[in-house]
């Protein structure tokens, strides 16, 4: 039987950084695997070309699936994700080519949960602005830091990572409050609560919402106001969910206290540019699932839907699979030989 043919479209930085090294030896052991020798990120025309000989392409957020590369791609069966998001991938380009996307599961929810309170702390004690200050004066003068024990943490958007947030923050003694219209809370010491009752109530406010058209720009000038004064405002969602006009300006009136970002509006979600100036804002530029156990999960992930495809099987983590027309083809030719 031939092996299966998958082209990585990693460049060899993204390789190193975002697939672990096990998976892709296991990977290796089930399928052909072409690997993006180019040095460069490849996308639209010159992915399908990279990808010609390929039946799968395996790629990173920065080598989008979008109507070019399905159009130029009559051999491709599937279009992988090592990721939740697939905000990058023309779906309904690929299903009108008759290509399966998938995606992988969340195994990030503990690392970015982590990353969030981390971030908590920093703006909770003022590490960051503390170490900002002291490398302008060796007495710098700070305000008074607030204990994240007894504060009121408010988190909106109760999935994987919220659930594991706020599961941490009461562990430290925290009040939690959850607003997430589509959640049933049943967790003991969680309360549910309206948008409207959370913001002026919470210390911290996390937003782990989901990216919607709904939810765009949802972070605005009336959510921000809302806000109890001198609080918190985390994202570690996605960048669009934030209008960063606003955030500027309830910072610069002080109405907020401070900022945690590990998204924005820059390339790859990154935080825009102009709050790695502040002191009184904690970026990280999106690395929020950036663990091993994290990165091992969605690898693994895409490694196990590689198998299922080699061997003629329906892989999990299928998003259009009632129009991915390829496909059933394609499994019958491998579980037929």
């Amino acid at each position: 039987m031939r092996r299966i043919r998958v082209f990585l479209s990693y460049t060899h930085e993204e390789l190193e950084g975002y697939y672990s090294e096990q998976g892709l030896a296991l990977l290796q052991e089930h399928a052909d695997v072409v690997l993006n020798e180019t040095g460069q990120v490849l996308r639209g025309g010159a992915l399908a070309h990279a990808a010609r000989d390929c039946d799968v392409i395996l790629a990173h957020r920065s080598s989008p699936g979008d109507a070019e590369t399905f159009e130029a791609s009559p051999r491709l069966v599937a279009f992988l994700r090592g990721a939740v998001d697939i905000s990058t991938i023309d779906v309904a380009a690929a299903s009108a080519r008759g290509i399966l996307v998938t995606r992988a599961t969340a195994g990030f929810g503990t690392a970015v949960a982590e990353l969030a309170l981390g971030m908590m702390l920093d703006l909770a004690r003022g590490i960051s602005r503390a170490r900002h200050l002291y490398a302008q004066t060796d007495d710098p003068v700070l305000p008074k830091g607030l204990q994240v024990s007894g504060a009121t943490v408010g988190i909106i958007g109760f999935g994987t990572i919220g659930n594991q947030l706020a599961g941490m923050c009461r562990a430290l003694g925290s009040r939690v409050l959850v607003a997430d219209p589509h959640a049933t809370v049943v967790e003991p010491g969680i309360e549910k609560c309206s948008l409207h009752e959370l913001l002026p109530q919470a210390d911290f406010v996390a937003c782990l919402a989901p990216s919607t058209p709904q939810t765009r720009n949802m972070v605005n000038d009336a959510f921000l106001g809302a806000m109890r004064q001198g609080a918190f405002f985390l994202n570690l969602s996605r960048g669009e969910l934030v209008d960063d006009d606003a955030l500027e300006r309830a910072l610069d009136s002080g109405h907020l206290r401070g900022a945690g970002l590990d998204v924005g509006r820059a390339k790859d979600q990154k935080p825009s540019p102009r709050f790695l100036r502040r002191a009184d804002v904690v970026t990280m530029p999106h690395v929020g699932g950036m663990t091993g156990p994290a990165r091992e999960h969605q690898t693994m992930d895409t490694v196990r839907q590689v198998i299922a495809l080699a061997r003629g099987e329906t892989p999990q983590g299928m998003v259009n699979a009632e129009e991915a027309y390829r496909l059933a083809p394609f499994l019958r030719g491998r579980a037929s030989t």
